[in-house]
């Protein structure tokens, strides 16, 4: 108890350290942008629209509100890919001040994982606009959303300790993860419902992919209107602490060592 009441202590040293982080990773992304932070909103529309048309002759049947349906998952999806390949290389990218001062190196995966929880909060104002568009219903469970963007943050908090952890020692990891990015993506049902897949295919996603269960409660929350299974809903929440204990000890065990590596 006490080791974990130290770290809490070292956390909130470090807590103004790590807003810097996140304001700052925020303010390069939109520096001498026109629109600026429009594009959180801009961005993710855009991209859904064109995702759409492409993918709606394909995968569009039977489903209702295609564009809304289509839009619950692949937001969720985008913030994992997004935080995670950034938390990657977070301690490799700051190495010039690691080796200068001693600061928490998970400090600088945190805030990769938080400034794109930030992205992600500014495209809930993009869902919406596709839902007013649409004309798709509202329901009250939609702001419900907090439950689900909680245990995905800790979950990708989590896959995001363990990545950088091995980036450090194995450089060649971030070229391995984008094939599973790409392999993940087709693997969870952003495009398509998960019923419609075989029962093998199926037993296996519902089984063995995370993301599933984020999506699923989220589309149960904005798309349904209903709240998710005790299912999804307490795998989701058992997934995303397994996954942050860890990356965390993985982490932790290792962390002394990058300053030879970086």
């Amino acid at each position: 108890m006490r080791a974990w009441i130290d770290r809490i202590n070292v956390f909130m040293k470090y807590k103004d350290l790590l807003i810097q982080l996140v304001s700052r990773d925020i303010k390069l992304k939109y520096r001498r942008s026109f629109l600026g932070y429009l594009w959180s909103v801009l961005n993710p529309l855009f991209v859904m629209i064109i995702m759409t048309i492409v993918f709606s002759t394909m995968f569009s049947r039977n489903i209702e509100n295609f564009p809304v349906y289509l839009f619950t998952g692949k937001m969720l999806f985008d913030f994992m890919s997004t935080s995670t390949n950034q938390a990657m290389t977070s301690v490799t990218g700051n190495a010039a001040l690691l080796k200068k001062t001693y600061v928490p190196k998970y400090i600088f995966t945190l805030s990769k994982v938080t400034s794109c929880m930030v992205d992600l909060l500014f495209s809930f104002g993009a869902l919406f606009i596709v839902m007013l568009a649409t004309r798709a219903h509202i329901y009250w469970t939609f702001f419900l959303f907090p439950i689900v963007v909680i245990q995905i943050y800790i979950f990708c908090c989590g896959l995001g300790f363990f990545l950088a952890e091995f980036n450090v020692f194995f450089r060649d990891v971030q070229y391995i993860y984008q094939a599973i990015i790409t392999a993940w993506m087709y693997l969870t049902p952003i495009f398509y419902p998960v019923e419609s897949l075989p029962g093998s295919v199926a037993f296996i996603v519902k089984g063995l992919n995370p993301l599933y269960y984020y999506v699923a409660q989220f589309r149960d929350l904005v798309y349904y209107g209903r709240f998710p299974g005790p299912r999804v809903f307490w795998g989701g929440w058992l997934i995303a602490f397994v996954m942050l204990v860890l990356g965390v000890l993985m982490f932790k065990r290792k962390q002394d060592d990058f300053i030879l590596y970086i």
